[in-house]
């Protein structure tokens, strides 16, 4: 099962959204879930759509902090995809994107065991955890992979 990435634009923001908002309710992750919401991401971050073939399953993006550190902002498979393997292949090519940076961090919440084993799994080392990082009340492990 072979997936791509294909950059999000603001005439994507409809189908972004309604990726984001099947993520409403979880603790576990802290979405974008207004229109207003979700240009900001597009314009602040680089974005990108995960396609199994020709269906958009997610969505995964991250930031520029400068010209050595990158932050990986959003992974979302819908949770109809969910257990493929579809997060550990997209990451994998995002991180190839990224490997011209030193530094990718990242936040995940502490008892969201499988992003935790998938970031694990591709050398990310828990740094730190911040209390009410994203301003939702819920605590975020803060994970970095140095090179």
């Amino acid at each position: 099962m072979v997936i791509s990435l294909q950059r999000v634009t603001l005439e994507d923001a409809t189908t972004l959204l309604e990726i984001e908002k099947t993520t409403a309710g979880l603790k576990t992750y802290s979405g974008y879930f207004t229109e207003e919401e979700i240009k900001n991401y597009i314009n602040n971050d680089i974005v990108y759509f995960i396609k199994k073939n020709d269906e958009i399953v997610g969505s995964i993006s991250y930031e520029i902090n400068d010209e050595e550190h990158a932050y990986e902002s959003g992974l979302v498979i819908k949770p109809e995809f969910q257990g493929r393997g579809l997060a550990k292949q997209a990451l994998a090519k995002l991180l190839e994107e990224l490997s011209k940076f030193k530094v990718v961090d990242l936040a995940v919440h502490p008892d969201n065991i499988s992003a935790l084993k998938l970031y694990e799994s591709f050398g990310f080392v828990i740094k730190e955890r911040k209390e009410n990082f994203f301003g939702d009340g819920e605590p975020r492990l803060i994970m970095v992979l140095e090179k």
